[in-house]
């Protein structure tokens, strides 16, 4: 039987399937891939309250159209985009690693020396889809500050847990973490 989570955000309702995590843990998955609607939506809303700011940055991969929309509305906003894999073009590397409560194995993000200098003394909003463990948020924020970043605001379109409860991030709503018969664990 497929489980789903009905969540309303940014004006508009989704239907998230249900996920299991672990045994006793089941997560909504929030997608934003293809859901144009929504990222702009989303962007919209988040840029209403975000703080001045001269550039964003995201961790690779799911943030990456959130962060594109909220640059392009903020009229040409620089972005960054952390990598998960070294790419050819990038130079002199900084890394960082990290565990994400969807990955199974350990990851690291990347940025290159060009995109460190871009962010160097420049205030960085640091841009996710959704905060959970805060897992990408901290090794994102080590990444701005080895580039020597400094950091104005961290935003999202969702709070995932007791991510609600930090009150260093912005977000939109917040999404309960599951129990296996797809009903809030709150």
């Amino acid at each position: 039987m497929d489980l789903y989570y009905t969540l309303k955000v940014a004006g508009l309702e989704r239907r998230l399937p249900v996920c299991r995590i672990t045994d006793d843990l089941s997560i909504a998955a929030f997608v934003l891939f293809g859901d144009v609607e929504m990222t702009v939506a989303a962007a919209t809303h988040l840029l209403k309250a975000a703080p001045e700011h001269d550039i964003l940055i995201t961790a690779e991969a799911k943030g990456i159209p959130l962060v594109h929309e909220m640059a392009r509305q903020g009229g040409g906003t620089n972005y960054i985009i952390a990598r998960k894999v070294v790419k050819l073009y990038m130079k002199e590397v900084f890394s960082v690693e990290l565990r994400s409560i969807t990955t199974a194995e350990k990851q690291n993000l990347y940025i290159d020396a060009a995109e460190a200098r871009r962010m160097k003394g420049k205030r960085v909003l640091i841009v996710d889809d959704v905060i959970s463990t805060g897992e990408s948020l901290r090794a994102v924020e080590k990444l701005v500050k080895k580039a020597g970043g400094v950091i104005v605001g961290t935003m999202a379109v969702l709070a995932e847990g007791d991510a609600k409860y930090r009150g260093d991030i912005t977000y939109l709503e917040h999404l309960p973490l599951m129990n296996p018969d797809g009903t809030p664990k709150e």
